[in-house]
């Protein structure tokens, strides 16, 4: 994903753009299942999260997550298994749930809130100089979730090979991760997205979601 990358233009309905939303917070959640298991994450996957975080201030919605749904492909999968009712990892969505809950409490604490923007601006200095996804600037990303999120009474607990879980890297790109799911869970509650709309739209959701492809 560069920057000459062509922008794809959703309808710009509410539905549409909290079900783009909706996915990036449930492919941080299962990125986060899938390097706990393997230490390896899907590159396109990773490297759209990791920008849209760095990219607080986007010229466009589309700009957020790199101007092509398919970049969201894993949590719009995701999400699609949600609403339509098929089997998903209990795992995934725990933490994509969690993800939303976190992002509540945060809204909430003004202070946290301030100071977590006051890391991103730090971090997007360091992404101009070293690029967005240098091990530099995750370890930064993953420092700035754990002094703020990290600090609430619920948590995310990960689960995963405790091997892994302890290599060179990992405890920050899991936390980079979460922070990205954040990013977005923040993103769909702009775009008006709500837990109890996950119940009652659940038909124009799924709608959503097969226009989408």
């Amino acid at each position: 994903m560069t920057a000459s990358t062509p922008i794809h233009r959703v309808p710009d309905d509410p539905v549409t753009r909290q079900a783009l939303a909706l996915a990036g917070v449930f492919q941080a959640a299962s990125l986060v299942d899938e390097l706990a298991h393997t230490g390896q994450v899907d590159p396109r996957a990773w490297d759209t999260l990791i920008r849209a975080t760095l990219d607080t201030n986007p010229e466009s919605f589309e700009a957020i997550y790199g101007g092509h749904p398919n970049n969201l492909r894993r949590g719009l999968d995701v999400l699609e298994s949600v609403v339509g009712r098929k089997q998903s990892n209990p795992v995934v969505l725990r933490y994509g749930f969690t993800l939303l809950l976190l992002m509540n409490k945060l809204r909430q604490d003004d202070d946290m809130m301030a100071g977590l923007g006051q890391s991103l601006t730090r971090i997007q200095g360091q992404a101009e100089h070293f690029g967005a996804t240098h091990e530099n600037v995750i370890a930064s990303l993953g420092e700035a979730y754990q002094e703020t999120l990290s600090t609430l009474k619920t948590r995310i607990v990960v689960q995963g090979d405790p091997s892994l879980l302890q290599t060179r890297m990992m405890p920050e790109r899991v936390r980079a991760i979460l922070l990205a799911g954040i990013r977005f869970a923040l993103l769909w509650h702009q775009q008006g997205g709500r837990r109890w709309k996950l119940v009652f739209q659940r038909g124009a959701l799924k709608n959503t979601l097969d226009q989408l492809g």
